[in-house]
């Protein structure tokens, strides 16, 4: 059934933007685990998580039963309301009871990647206030330092000296989880995010964001993402990340649906898993959708049992979603947008909806329900009508609470009105969908990831032989963007390219590491000191397009550079 396509409602004086669904009631005053396991009883013996290489299975009962002996295990290795866990872990069943036993005990956890450097996680323990990490074998060496800082380590496989085993907690008595008040506004969970500049920092989502997130995608009598307890999802985006975190995990746990988990991409194994358990739902990022739309190993599997596909984390060019639509022609594929500080997700395809809306190919969609949007103009602030490029401005009780010991950062993120501004830029069409077309923050996405550059000019100035560093994002047709690096060395210095990237991978995860490094005799800045990073990706586009005689002004944006170049 298709939605009719009334005009568009007529926008108010401060032209706002609301959601073509209704307004719904979200039950946001109790806790997340409560709320995200309200139907484990309904569907207690039906498979709830299962671990697609080995094929463990685990039902809602043993779910929320495991979770409830997570919260009590925790409680007995001194973790109180409040206290932060980290949560260090590929995609796995233990990820899932550890999120879930310490929402119940109202503690608070703080995803990371496995593949960050010590360096990378000694910073963010720090800064969060870490109090214990749940890891696997393979990590233990990366966090020796920060245990014997004294920050506890339980190991969710194998056994290691002086660690405690994940069954401590598995095998605790359920009956002994202290009962814990949970203000709807606790912070649950602290991701890490670098926001629209600057370094990475603490985003504090409290029980009610995640809550009010999950409810504006599945619940209702028509969810924005119907999705019901008869589908089958497929996780291989990770879990640390907030839009797996959110859309897959919590959202397929709330409507009693089951999910196959994967630790890492791999494209025979995802077809496979795909193929076995007749997945009904995928939410990729667009080089997993790039895989399926251009390789010729997916035509050897059976992918009809997929009726949705949604990308995120970065956008998806019109024609790939054209590709992927041809070679899955039975599927509703469209994409979601956002920010880890928005809850994550701002706008999501109506082509998803239970009774749906048609949909423009490259759009992210329409603002979530029971939330608004507005578009800014960047120089004067004034919000913009519709088919008006300006920075999307989201408000809503999923946006977070701030960043955490940060409230400089807070205030320039949120504003008295309390927009949260998002540093992208888009604009909406006279259908109400919303299309990105740029980004005024400088965060740099690889595959989704961020790349903040801060952090890694911070690394390339500590260099002993360089006197002045710039990074920015350039682009790439697997990764979406890299990182790429201009750098002023000091005068006599014969340090190379190589050894400029060698000294930057040996302190960052793989995402960051530089692609390139380009030596030159100033970094471009305004008279306040910032780098001015158009004129550098401007001076990279020529570099590469040396051909190229398109007028580059300060407000052309980065895809229209590129557009005209070809």
């Amino acid at each position: 059934m298709v939605a009719s396509t009334a005009p568009a409602a007529p926008l108010s004086k401060e032209h706002v933007f609301r959601s073509k669904l209704p307004v719904i009631d979200i039950p946001n005053h109790q806790p997340l685990a409560q709320y995200i396991l309200q139907r484990a009883s309904e569907f207690s013996e039906k498979p709830c998580l299962i671990d697609g290489p080995t094929g463990r299975e685990l039902t809602y009962g043993e779910v929320e039963l495991l979770s409830r002996r997570v919260a009590a295990g925790l409680a007995n290795l001194g973790i109180q309301k409040g206290d932060v866990v980290m949560n260090l872990l590929p995609n796995c069943i233990e990820f899932v009871l550890t999120f879930l036993g310490t929402a119940i005990l109202g503690a608070i956890v703080t995803t990371a990647n496995p593949f960050y450097t010590p360096a990378e996680l000694v910073k963010q323990v720090k800064v969060a206030g870490v109090k214990l990490i749940i890891t696997q074998h393979a990590y233990v060496q990366k966090v020796s330092e920060i245990a014997s800082s004294g920050v506890k380590v339980v190991l969710t496989d194998g056994h290691f000296e002086n660690l405690e085993h994940f069954s401590v907690l598995t095998e605790a008595d359920e009956k002994q989880c202290p009962n814990v008040d949970i203000d709807p506004d606790d912070v649950v969970a602290l991701p890490f995010s670098s926001g629209t500049t600057g370094l990475p920092k603490g985003v504090m989502l409290t029980h009610k964001s995640l809550i009010t997130n999950v409810a504006q995608q599945v619940d209702g009598e028509n969810p924005n993402l119907y999705m019901t307890s008869e589908d089958c999802l497929i996780c291989v985006l990770p879990m640390f990340h907030i839009y797996s975190l959110n859309s897959i995990l919590l959202c397929s746990l709330r409507v009693g649906a089951t999910l196959v988990i994967m630790q890492k991409f791999d494209l025979a194994t995802f077809l496979k898993l795909v193929q076995k358990y007749k997945v009904t739902i995928a939410m990729l990022v667009p080089p997993v959708i790039l895989a399926l739309a251009k390789d010729p190993t997916v035509l050897n599997y059976d992918l009809s049992s997929i009726r949705m596909v949604q990308s995120g984390a970065a956008p998806l060019g019109k024609d790939l979603e054209d590709a992927l639509r041809i070679r899955m022609p039975r599927a509703v594929i469209g994409q979601g947008y956002g920010m880890t500080e928005a809850g994550p997700v701002l706008t999501m395809s109506l082509s998803f909806a239970k009774y749906p809306f048609p949909v423009k190919s490259g759009s992210c969609g329409t603002v979530v329900r029971n939330a608004e949007i507005k578009v800014l103009d960047p120089d004067t602030g004034a919000a913009l009508s519709y088919n008006k490029p300006g920075e999307i401005c989201i408000r809503g009780a999923q946006i977070m609470k701030g960043y955490l010991n940060n409230p400089e950062s807070t205030s320039l993120t949120i504003d008295e009105e309390g927009w949260l501004h998002t540093g992208d830029v888009g604009y909406v069409d006279e259908d109400d969908e919303v299309f990105i077309v740029d980004r005024v923050k400088e965060i740099i996405k690889f595959k989704g990831f961020q790349v903040p550059p801060a952090e890694l000019e911070a690394i390339l100035i500590a260099h002993p032989d360089i006197v002045d560093a710039a990074v920015v994002g350039q682009k790439d047709a697997k990764a979406g963007e890299v990182p790429v690096a201009f750098v002023v060395k000091k005068q006599e210095s014969d340090i190379s390219e190589e050894q400029v990237k060698e000294f930057v991978a040996k302190q960052v995860v793989f995402y960051k590491k530089l692609q390139t490094v380009y030596f030159v005799d100033t970094i471009p800045k305004n008279p306040s000191g910032k780098i001015l990073r158009k004129d550098l990706r401007s001076r990279l586009y020529r570099w590469i397009h040396p051909s190229c005689e398109v007028e580059i002004k300060e407000e052309t944006s980065f895809d229209q550079i590129y557009s005209k170049l070809g």
